[in-house]
């Protein structure tokens, strides 16, 4: 059938609520021609052009009372629908219904077992989060919405478990209501920071789901609810001991940091730069937050960490022999592809977020970062971050290199090698172009820029440096050529 538009549309609006609004006093409508009522607004409501009534104080008023007072199940989802779209669509309907008061019969609808419920009023709770002044608080405290949003994480965890596949594909409906809940659950802790711990119980089925769920049969291994379960491990509180079981079980404490590693791993193969800030910037900061809260345990020495979580992250994503053989981010690895991205100028926020990963992954010792990752990537997070390379840690660095007969650092073979320390690479495996001899004034340019270099290292004292020109003068190997000098007459 064909669809009203213009007038004709708004008095077909204006003549459904009418009829429903009457419908609230004397019930004269049979069940099939509510729901036809209620079916037909969803469908004018798609589009608020001649749709007011609709969105106006009362038409939110008559859909809610069908939504939360109907006793049929299929007439309070038609209503839901209906509601639902409009508080998207009309940002100022949404205090009409916390106006309404109808929160806590919203939570106790929340605790159904169905999964279309889910949807519409975890979705409906979502939108009240914005612009208007619903309690959450209230909601957590006396209408348990964080036992009703855990109970259904749970439900989502369980069928994932009892179908012992990650490949199993979800009913379209249930992907939805897991994405919705997740969305509350996110902005739920957000705007509520003081009871973010009575959503503890939350983690155990967010790791189970972020383990079991398939990733997504798209070129976007970020797409929900993958980014959704990321975004919950960086807003809740990791140091509890129920997250603490959760996400470092005993049995199998690395499980959660593969599937981290794996998410990173695909998401930086299939991410172009100007998508790294708003898609990828959320799992570097929850690996970061996941690293930092591991359990502790460090070598005898007290320098190392032996935990497996830290162990094996550290492996993943600090610099190998492979990574080595060439400059620093030039290697086809996952420590690589983010170490190149350190300076992207289109990733701002990922780069940053790459880099306090990798300080963290260092046990925020400056000293070790330059080793980990090369003075050329670590200088400019030093410098921006007003952390000094102390002194004496450098002399004894030095000191501990000259012991061992010069060797700066063990790639994955345990072998120590000579590292260039502002590339990262093993110096037996840099190559140098075969380039013409320097003419006298390209000679002089490069030693002006050198010169100009080192003083610059020396005033932002992040490394300890002298200029090899000072140091010439010093030990008396500099000697100023007169002005008529040529190369030939040194013959």
């Amino acid at each position: 059938m064909a669809q009203l538009t213009g007038p004709a549309k708004l008095d077909a609006v204006r003549k459904l609520l009418d009829d429903l609004n009457e419908d609230l006093k004397s019930r004269t409508l049979q069940p099939q021609e509510r729901d036809a009522a209620l079916e037909q607004l969803k469908v004018y409501g798609r589009d608020p052009s001649f749709a007011d009534p609709i969105f106006t104080k009362e038409g939110i008023e008559t859909l809610t009372k069908f939504a939360f007072d109907s006793s049929s199940d299929i007439t309070s989802r038609n209503a839901l629908r209906v509601l639902c779209n409009a508080l998207f669509l009309k940002p100022e309907t949404r205090q009409n219904f916390v106006d309404l008061s109808y929160e806590d019969k919203a939570c106790a609808k929340l605790k159904n077992d169905n999964r279309d419920d889910e949807f519409l009023v975890s979705r409906l709770l979502l939108l009240t989060t914005y612009g208007t002044s619903i309690d959450l608080p209230k909601l957590i405290e006396q209408h348990q919405l964080a036992d009703s949003i855990i109970q259904n994480l749970a439900r989502h965890a369980e069928r994932f478990s009892k179908k012992k596949s990650t490949t199993a594909a979800a009913e379209p409906m249930t992907e939805m209501a897991l994405a919705e809940t997740l969305k509350l659950l996110f902005n739920v802790t957000n705007f509520a920071k003081k009871h973010v711990n009575s959503f503890d119980g939350a983690l155990a089925p967010v790791a189970s789901i972020l383990c079991a769920h398939p990733f997504p049969q798209t070129k976007t291994p970020l797409d929900p609810p993958f980014s959704l379960l990321i975004n919950t491990l960086i807003n809740l509180d990791l140091t509890t001991p129920a997250a603490q079981a959760a996400l470092y079980p005993p049995a199998d404490p690395t499980k959660v940091a593969n599937r981290l590693l794996e998410l990173l791993d695909l998401a930086m193969k299939s991410y172009a730069d100007s998508q790294l800030d708003q898609d990828v910037s959320p799992l570097i900061c929850a690996l970061s937050e996941y690293y930092k809260n591991a359990p502790k345990k460090e070598d005898a020495k007290g320098t190392a960490p032996t935990d497996p979580v830290r162990v094996r992250v550290r492996a993943a994503l600090l610099p190998t022999d492979e990574d080595r053989k060439l400059v620093l981010g030039k290697a086809d690895t996952l420590p690589s592809r983010l170490l190149r991205n350190w300076t992207n100028p289109l990733a701002p926020q990922f780069r940053s977020a790459v880099a306090h990963l990798y300080f963290d992954l260092s046990g925020r010792d400056p000293v070790q970062f330059v080793e980990n990752v090369g003075y050329g990537y670590a200088s400019g997070f030093l410098f921006e971050n007003k952390i000094n390379v102390p002194e004496e840690a450098m002399r004894q660095q030095q000191q501990e290199q000259e012991q061992q007969g010069g060797k700066s650092a063990a790639g994955s073979t345990g072998i120590r090698r000579d590292v260039n320390p502002i590339t990262g690479q093993f110096l037996d495996e840099e190559k140098f172009p075969d380039l013409p001899e320097m003419t006298k004034e390209e000679k002089e340019r490069e030693a002006e820029r050198l010169f100009v270099l080192f003083e610059r290292l020396k005033q932002n004292k992040v490394m300890s440096v002298q200029n090899p020109v000072e140091k010439a003068v010093q030990e008396g190997r500099f000697q100023e050529l007169p002005d008529d000098y040529s190369e030939d007459d040194s013959d």
